[in-house]
């Protein structure tokens, strides 16, 4: 009988493990998407018992999501304390965009050389899309342009052939997408021409230029950094 019961246990694991990750999946999904839009705002302390009782699942489930967090840079676990929402400082700030602005560039530089006729097309797709989204409606920001302008940049980089600096970059643009939601009332650069940008960037990529691709995603990258320091600045004197 311990055998027969050994067997049917181990023939369910598989599906058990899968459901648990789908679980996991969707609460990660959730807390990933509240903090973008600042639902959950820098520094908040996430507690396991709370949230596996918001999103009825266990805390094991919750306890996977938030790991999941915390491997992307958007929550950090401290010993003795549990998760919080990532933090807003100058340093780390920093020290991302100093990392954005070296790889970044290699990984677009890479897409440009390797890319295929189905990337380029991707690529003008999204700029399209992105291209027909205001950045502000009714003088607030639209969100939707922040996700569509993520489904540009990530067009952009997906043709490099590379996993491993694509999941690189793509950490480091989602820890950036904090401070890009925060920077909105306090360091939004009104007069630039962010638009103009997006589509020199798609323009350096139609015409494989990749020297030129390279060192204006550089410049795109240090001049958003510039609007997200005043973030960081005005989070440390406050």
């Amino acid at each position: 009988m311990l055998s027969i019961f050994l067997h049917h246990v181990l023939l369910d694991f598989p599906a058990m493990a899968g459901e648990k990750e789908t679980r996991a999946g969707l609460v990660h999904a959730r807390l990933r998407e509240e903090i973008f839009h600042g639902v959950l705002v820098p520094g908040q302390r996430l507690r396991l018992v709370e949230l596996a009782q918001r999103f009825s699942m266990s805390q094991s489930v919750v306890r996977e999501a938030l790991t999941r967090l915390v491997g992307q840079g958007l929550v950090v676990a401290t010993p003795q304390q549990g998760f919080s929402v990532m933090a807003l400082s100058l340093r780390h700030l920093n020290e991302l965009t100093e990392a954005r602005v070296r790889i970044e560039p290699v990984v677009f530089r890479l897409a440009m050389e390797r890319g295929s006729i189905g990337w380029e097309a991707q690529a003008v797709a999204a700029h399209h899309h992105l291209a027909a989204i205001p950045v502000m409606v009714d003088g607030r920001f639209n969100e939707t342009w922040f996700e569509v302008h993520e489904r540009f940049h990530r067009a952009l980089l997906d043709g490099c052939g590379n996993d491993q600096l694509l999941n690189v970059t793509m950490t480091l643009r989602d820890a950036a997408a904090v401070y890009r939601h925060w920077s909105v009332p306090v360091g939004h650069d009104f007069d630039r021409d962010v638009a103009r940008e997006h589509a020199e960037l798609l323009q350096a990529a139609v015409a494989r230029n990749a020297d030129l691709g390279a060192e204006l995603l550089a410049r795109h990258l240090d001049r958003t950094a510039d609007g997200l320091r005043a973030v960081a600045e005005a989070d440390a004197t406050g």
